[in-house]
């Protein structure tokens, strides 16, 4: 069994690689390991997977031939953890230009997948040849079913628990009565002899005839945004399904494309956006204007980074107008695992101070998010709350 020193080098020579293991010890390098290292081949195979990627230079590397991109993906998923393998993919894509392998069916089978994945294939859109298209709407189809389960009960959970208790009345139709709720506020008059409840107080859900919340989704498509298209289109699935909220899905560029009618199939929606391009974020909040019928009952989360590449002017005056008629409006500046985003701080202070909550948020938190904007919660006090930093009027 190796010592704790013996573990300690073999860390830092599978680490730094095989000329620097010297200076883990305090010692000069001298262009060899400087420690005599012996590396078992399991080891030795992990030494190959990580030179290839961050040591290409003393290595053959990955190449350009999709038999060793194969192998070495193999390799990785072999030897290290799920996240680890995420995080190896994604530096082989940014550091190799290995961006080809997503275009190889072969390959895209055997690529771990998740969000990142999902934005990159959907970045590659317009450049998947018609062999790989199938293979990658699968992987995306994939991703999408596992963060649709994470969410949908949280979601339609939040969002029914803030209608409920938005729409609550005292005097329901016999048809709207929430029995639960009124058992239980009535159990002080039980009656012993006649053996019930004389429910003096009637609960209700209040009338469900129409929708009662518009929830707008107006997200960003550039190219700094493509995680939080993704999350926003499985979001924007999941509430549509929700009877009560009317859910429409907007997503721009430098051009508007209304991607409603894809709601009840979220892997053909994302197809549908276009990542890259410009911003025009002024012709968005446009065409917004033109969809609000009933202001007061409508919440419009715009999903940007506010860098504007329309009229910035327009687009201030516009977003204040829309917020004057009543229409809840929320702007995230991300809408990411991370949840910490490169924005127009000048922006994001500008609209902070019409009123209009602006801050980043995490997938986990967002449910949470629509139902405290649902029952018209201050929404700064959310995210304090939730220790999120928000833009702040000056």
């Amino acid at each position: 069994m190796p010592s704790d020193e013996q573990e300690r080098l073999r860390r830092w020579r599978l680490i730094l690689g095989g000329d620097s293991a010297a200076s883990a010890n305090g010692r000069p390098d001298e262009g060899t390991t400087g420690i005599d290292i012996a590396l078992g081949r399991g080891d030795q195979a992990i030494d190959r997977a990580l030179a290839a990627l961050y040591n290409p230079e003393r290595q053959a590397g990955l190449g350009g031939s999709a038999p060793n991109i194969a192998r070495w993906l193999g390799d990785i998923r072999t030897y290290f953890p799920t996240p680890v393998v995420r995080v190896m993919q994604r530096d082989a894509l940014e550091r190799l230009g290995l961006r080809k392998m997503l275009l190889e069916p072969e390959l895209l089978d055997t690529v771990e997948a998740d969000v990142n994945l999902v934005a990159t294939l959907l970045s590659l859109g317009g450049v998947i040849p018609e062999r790989t298209k199938e293979t990658a709407r699968g992987v995306v189809r994939k991703v999408v079913a596992e963060v649709e389960r994470r969410i949908r009960e949280k979601t339609v959970q939040a969002v029914r628990g803030s209608l409920n208790r938005a729409e609550r009345t005292t005097r329901p139709r016999p048809n709207e009565i929430d029995w639960d709720r009124t058992i239980r506020i009535n159990l002080k008059h039980y009656q012993p002899d006649r053996r019930t409840i004389i429910p003096e107080r009637l609960i209700g859900h209040g009338r469900k005839r129409q929708a009662l919340r518009d929830v707008i989704l107006c997200v960003d498509q550039s190219g700094s945004m493509a995680n939080s298209v993704v999350y926003s289109g499985i979001f924007g699935a999941v509430l549509a399904s929700i009877r009560a909220l009317s859910t429409r899905m907007i997503v721009f560029d430098t051009a508007v494309v209304d991607l409603t009618e894809d709601l009840h199939d979220p892997v053909d929606l994302l197809f549908g956006a276009r990542l890259g391009g410009g911003t025009d974020i002024n012709r968005a909040l446009a065409y917004c204007q033109g969809l609000i019928a009933r202001p007061a009952q409508t919440i419009l989360v715009l999903i940007t980074d506010l860098y504007e590449g329309g009229n910035a002017d327009e687009m201030i005056k516009r977003a204040a107008t829309v917020v004057a008629s009543g229409v809840q409006v929320v702007c995230l500046l991300a809408l990411n695992d991370s949840g910490a985003p490169i924005y127009d701080e000048r922006h994001a202070v500008t609209f902070a101070t019409l009123g209009i909550p602006t801050f980043a948020c995490t997938p986990d938190l967002f449910p949470d998010l629509l139902a405290a904007a649902i029952g018209r919660r201050d929404l700064n006090l959310w995210a304090a709350q939730q220790e999120i930093v928000t833009a702040r009027p000056r």
